[in-house]
């Protein structure tokens, strides 16, 4: 009998830096390290192509729920100068099309593998070096490992009983398949009413023979008035943009919204109704900046969900239809604002129904459909718009272990712990863009990631500099900033939205924990440069 001999592990490929991600973060901080910092980075995204959080999100309807001129990188005059947005709000196919000019004009490409998924992540302590290996067993080695993998890019799936035995197909919004779907003809069901779940019903309703609309929570959402943008606007915007980003740098979201000193109890009620009326009319999030104290005093919060509740009562035809669809158990902008186009309004059409949840609860999956507590719905297709594991659930399927071997879900494991938002006790060298503790999802994405990876990049060529190997976050300036972040989610209204994903709501058995940074982007950048400052005070540098 010959011995075999045993598989060898493939050689690691040596690089200063690994970034996990393809999309707005991955590809500015490859830009940065690489063509700054002159760092040999390689860029590992599961997915076929460069996107992001928009190579998965192609589902009908979807588009970005912030304007298309400031949805963009804002460090490069060339790209921004030359790129023309066509709408107001762009759709996931033309937002690809902006990442594949941005990775053309950067020369981007050469230096990120696709169809590559990290499996393990795990820190050698002695050498002070990632250890990264992917799905196809390849491994590589890298002194930083920075994290672009977005959060909102986990899909959440619900364990719906007996969906094995459905007839049809299903489909999660988040991985939608990249041909499309015929939906023409097909009878469909949707679950799930939150920002995805309002972009894409009109679409699904126009395209399917019926709809039904599974609302688990009651929504608000303002009209997107979504429209063409004008050479003429182009040509102001192109002219703006210092101030532009001047702007969306010094607010508290990210978005270049000039907001009201004034408090929405300030002015009488006919003029409140006004403004109220003007921003519906105006449309998008900038309704949100009607007045400066919408999310932090619950009477001006109750002003503009009732006025909300009144535009649904207005729009829906059918008034116990309208009732179902009206938010009770959370004030506006509480959890994700959405925008929408034509969404209260689909349900005015022959073909769609409404299907409160709370009213009768899901059952089961059968094979011919869904069964509720009261019936089945025969169904063709479900489509599930149930959003994601968010913040967390993306970093966490990396299997990320730190200094001996400490797993990142153990250290998680009561909620997520970190110093900024970009690192974590335990975890030399790993840095993690728009993480849980920092601004990320209640802002502009955007600007945001550009701070995040312009820090990290001042940091590593610091560190560079002063022949320095290894940064880690102190364990108690960890504890003080999450303090911190609590207290400044609490100065506002949003954790009083229990089923929010801000908080893990949305996933079973997650720990209840308010994630996002509350306190406001430009803030929060204030702070961070006083850390770097001050000689990154509060992280362990040798």
């Amino acid at each position: 009998m010959v011995a075999t001999a045993a598989i060898q592990p493939a050689e690691a490929q040596a690089y200063d830096a690994i970034v996990i991600g393809a999309g707005f973060s991955g590809l500015y901080q490859l830009h940065k390290l690489r063509d700054e910092l002159g760092l040999r980075v390689r860029v590992l995204d599961k997915a076929g192509g460069i996107g992001g959080t928009w190579y998965w999100n192609r589902y009908p309807g979807a588009r970005c729920d912030s304007e298309s001129y400031y949805y963009c990188y804002s460090f490069n005059k060339e790209i921004e100068q030359e790129w023309e947005w066509s709408e107001r709000y762009p759709e996931h196919s033309e937002i690809r099309r902006y990442f594949d000019f941005v990775a053309d004009r950067l020369d981007l490409r050469r230096d990120v593998q696709l169809s590559t998924e990290v499996t393990s992540a795990r820190f050698d302590g002695a050498r002070n070096l990632w250890l990264i290996e992917t799905d196809a067993g390849e491994r590589f080695e890298a002194r930083f490992l920075v994290t672009a993998v977005g959060c909102l890019s986990t899909a959440n799936v619900p364990k719906l009983p007996g969906l094995e035995t459905f007839k049809g197909q299903w489909y999660h919004t988040g991985a939608w398949p990249l041909e499309g779907v015929d939906l023409a003809g097909k009878r469909v069901g949707q679950i799930g009413t939150g920002s995805t779940g309002i972009q894409a019903a009109p679409v699904l309703a126009e395209q399917a023979a019926h709809l039904t609309v599974f609302q688990r929570t009651a929504n608000y959402s303002i009209p997107a008035r979504n429209r063409p943008m004008t050479a003429e606007e182009i040509r102001e915007i192109r002219a703006s943009y210092p101030e532009i980003w001047r702007k969306a740098r010094s607010g508290p979201n990210g978005h270049p919204f000039d907001i009201p000193t004034r408090s929405a109890l300030s002015v009488s009620d006919a003029e409140r109704e006004a403004i109220f009326e003007k921003a519906w009319e105006g449309g998008g999030l900038r309704f949100r900046a009607s007045f400066n104290d919408i999310l932090t005093n619950p009477a001006a919060n109750d002003a503009a969900s009732d006025f909300l509740r009144r535009k649904i009562r207005e729009v829906v035809k059918d008034p116990e239809v309208a009732e179902r669809l009206t938010p009770r158990d959370h004030g506006f902008a509480t959890k994700r604002p959405p925008i929408d186009t034509a969404y209260f309004e689909t349900f005015n059409r022959p073909n769609v129904l409404l299907v409160d949840l709370k009213a009768e609860p899901i059952v089961e999956a059968t094979e011919r459909g869904i069964r509720t507590s009261k019936r089945e719905y025969e169904l063709d297709v479900v489509v599930f718009a149930t959003g994601f594991d968010a913040l967390t659930g993306p970093l966490l399927a990396l299997n990320i272990h730190g200094e001996n071997g400490l797993p990142l879900s153990t250290a998680w494991a009561e909620g997520p712990r970190t110093y900024l938002g970009l690192q974590t006790p335990g975890f030399p060298n790993l840095f993690t863009i728009t993480g849980p503790g920092s601004p990320s999802v209640l802002t502009n994405m955007p600007i945001a990631i550009e701070q995040h990876v312009d820090w990290i990049t001042d940091c590593i060529r610091h560190m560079r500099q002063e022949g320095l190997e290894r940064i880690e976050a102190k364990p108690d300036a960890t504890e003080s900033w999450g303090a911190h972040v609590n207290e400044a989610a609490n100065a506002t209204l949003l954790p009083m939205a229990s089923s929010s994903w801000y908080l893990g709501a949305n996933v079973p058995g997650k720990p209840r924990v308010f994630m996002p940074y509350a306190g406001g982007l430009a803030r929060y950048a204030g702070i961070c440069s006083e850390v770097a400052r001050d000689g990154y005070r509060g992280f362990a540098l040798r």
